[in-house]
């Protein structure tokens, strides 16, 4: 047991998630105290965070978008989307992850990772998760020139897609997204030390799949991102036909 919680704990962010998979997956009725305990028997330390380098650039004859999320009430999939950059050290310098996650379920539906930041990066991504996924009503941003380029809101324009923009320097704003950064660097990234952009990818490409299919979620009720993304379109979609 002390060995398998051991070999969990680069995939899971606190003891109060191993002690759900330890009942699920051992049949085991467990106390939430038993996983701390052998957390300090193991020496287990969570990783921390790092402080972040600003990657939003505004530009001032762009466009910027009220912020639309202020007390709103997020009921479902496809509600909101939210999106940022962030970067990654990696050999030899430094590359740029942009991301899309559905607010409600927080399953990350695109991801891709690149040498440059630029409105390129953004649109993949964009255009990946409109591609796969039913359209999302809102689309949240931060200022940055990516996402306040005419390419990018013209994009969500034309389909009808209403814009949503932080408060200038409030990552608050974001913070569904925010989470998962902090989440994937510290239960993956900061534990590696990648030599190259293709073993980057590679293992960011891993942890999404478990990020999404297996890792638990308290404010789901313990259910998995795309588990809940799946179950409430689902929902809609029967609602929509009855």
């Amino acid at each position: 047991m002390r060995h398998w919680i051991k070999s969990s704990f680069v995939d899971l962010d606190g003891w109060k998630k191993w002690v759900v998979l330890v009942c699920l997956e051992w049949f085991f009725k467990g106390r939430l105290n038993t996983v701390a305990r052998y957390r300090q028997e193991l020496s287990l330390k969570a990783v921390l965070a790092v402080k972040q380098v600003n990657t939003t650039i505004p530009i001032k004859a762009h466009k910027k978008y009220s912020y639309k999320l202020q007390g709103l009430n997020i009921s479902h999939a496809n509600h909101v989307w939210s999106t940022d950059i962030t970067y990654i050290k990696i050999a030899g310098g430094m590359v740029y992850m942009a991301a899309i996650i559905d607010w409600h379920s927080k399953a990350v539906l695109s991801h891709r990772i690149s040498n440059t930041m630029d409105s390129q990066l953004v649109m993949s991504v964009l255009n990946d998760a409109l591609e796969k996924h039913p359209h999302p009503e809102i689309f949240n941003t931060d200022q940055g020139s990516q996402y306040t380029s005419e390419i990018h809101t013209k994009r969500l324009k034309d389909l009808g897609i209403t814009i949503s923009m932080d408060g200038k320097g409030r990552a608050t704003d974001n913070s569904c997204i925010e989470r998962f950064w902090r989440s994937a660097k510290c239960e993956r990234i900061y534990l590696n030390e990648y030599q190259s952009i293709s073993e980057l990818i590679t293992d960011v490409d891993d942890y999404i799949e478990f990020y999404n299919h297996r890792r638990f979620h308290e404010t789901l009720a313990y259910k998995k991102p795309m588990d809940a993304y799946q179950e409430i379109k689902l929902n809609q979609e029967k609602a929509k036909a009855s």
